[in-house]
């Protein structure tokens, strides 16, 4: 989760600043991305995607920490046979290096695996739909069982608030920011304690962004770029989306898509003779409740994620001009390119039903969890 590498790149350069010597001050951040015992080096692939090859020397002093210290007293002597691929690492110097300290790739994952576990049970989500800058609070719409809730958002005290990057969903490119810089509008994902009744919440971590959705036909797919030109329903312009790993690809059964298309114009499907209904082959019947679509009530702003959870996933190989599509994406610099969040395909009902209407009034995707 995204603590682990944000705890673990503040530490790691203080470990840096703390190793000092009177070497060259050459540092490096990174991952693990080869070992060779016999000539004692190995090769970090930084942060920035820079391979960089580092020689150990007699002198190097090789330190095992563990994710979550705030200091070196507990850090471990290790040997070079301990270093695994994967392991991140804070190098200072090179050739060779004065010091190394070493967060494992089990211990990383194990922290991880925490921090998910504390962000699923203590976290929330929702969109923004008050800030009061003198409490320092903010009420944000989140999802619940019942329906949609407002929940206020105590973020007064140490708060350790970030905001996604434009053109970037990854929360180790999140910056950080102030809780001035939330707007309404915005959507959150934050980490803290609940009330009783859950209404409000005492923040810890806070991350934000701005997401927009849009709508639009299929120019052309280059797969091998991960690449889709799309041309945009409210502006008639070509939009060039990147997909990649951390991408969600859903695609809406055309039954589904064709009942969400009636509730969309508020219709109900017309009866056949015997007081069956006529609907396509596989959808539920007129006013059967579907997922985030309670029964028979045409709904202007669809509670789109607990419903693309249960979709198939695809390829953008499978996709071919002409195809329509909804998405989420961050708001980047240059709104000609995106980076997607979610890519929903089979969509074509839903848009013919209403062609008027600017999408990104009509869908509610939530903030993506804090991922690397």
């Amino acid at each position: 989760m995204p603590k682990v590498y944000l705890c673990a790149l503040m530490f790691l350069t203080a470990c840096l600043a703390a190793a000092q010597t009177t070497a060259p001050k050459t540092r490096i951040i990174g991952q693990i991305a080869s070992l060779d015992s016999a000539k004692m080096q190995f090769v970090v692939k930084t942060d920035d995607g820079t391979a960089v090859t580092v020689e150990l020397g007699p002198a190097t002093r090789l330190l095992r920490v563990a994710p979550g210290e705030k200091d070196l007293t507990k850090a471990a002597p290790i040997q070079f046979s301990d270093l695994g691929i994967g392991d991140r690492v804070a190098v200072r110097g090179v050739s060779p290096a004065t010091a190394v300290m070493v967060m494992t790739r089990a211990d990383l994952a194990k922290k991880q695996d925490l921090d998910r576990a504390q962000w699923q049970r203590r976290g929330m989500a929702g969109l923004v739909t008050a800030v009061n800058r003198d409490a320092k609070e903010i009420g944000i719409s989140t999802r619940v069982a019942e329906g949609r809730k407002t929940v206020v958002i105590d973020a007064s005290g140490q708060v350790n608030v970030r905001r996604y990057a434009p053109d970037s969903i990854r929360f180790q490119d999140a910056r950080p920011s102030k809780l001035e810089e939330i707007q309404i509008g915005d959507q959150v994902r934050v980490l803290g304690d609940k009330n009783e009744d859950g209404t409000r919440l005492k923040a810890e971590e806070l991350v934000f962004g701005t997401f927009v959705a849009l709508a639009g036909t299929i120019s052309s797919v280059d797969a091998a770029a991960s690449e889709i030109t799309i041309k945009d329903l409210d502006t008639k312009k070509p939009v060039v989306v990147r997909v990649n790993a951390d991408t969600s690809l859903k695609k809406l059964p055309l039954p589904l898509a064709t009942m969400l298309a009636m509730r969309l114009r508020g219709e109900q499907a017309g009866m056949a003779p015997g007081g069956q209904a006529n609907r396509p082959a596989g959808a539920a019947p007129a006013g059967a409740g579907a997922p985030g679509m309670p029964g028979g009530r045409p709904r202007g702003n669809m509670d789109f994620s607990d419903l693309l959870e249960r979709m198939p996933a695809f390829n953008i190989a499978e996709l071919k001009p002409g195809d329509a599509l909804i998405l989420s994406s961050t708001r980047g610099a240059d709104p000609s390119r995106v980076t997607a969040i979610t890519v929903v395909s089979g969509v074509e009902p839903i848009l013919t039903a209403a062609p008027e209407r600017q999408i990104g009034g009509m869908w509610n995707f939530d903030v993506p969890m804090p991922s690397m």
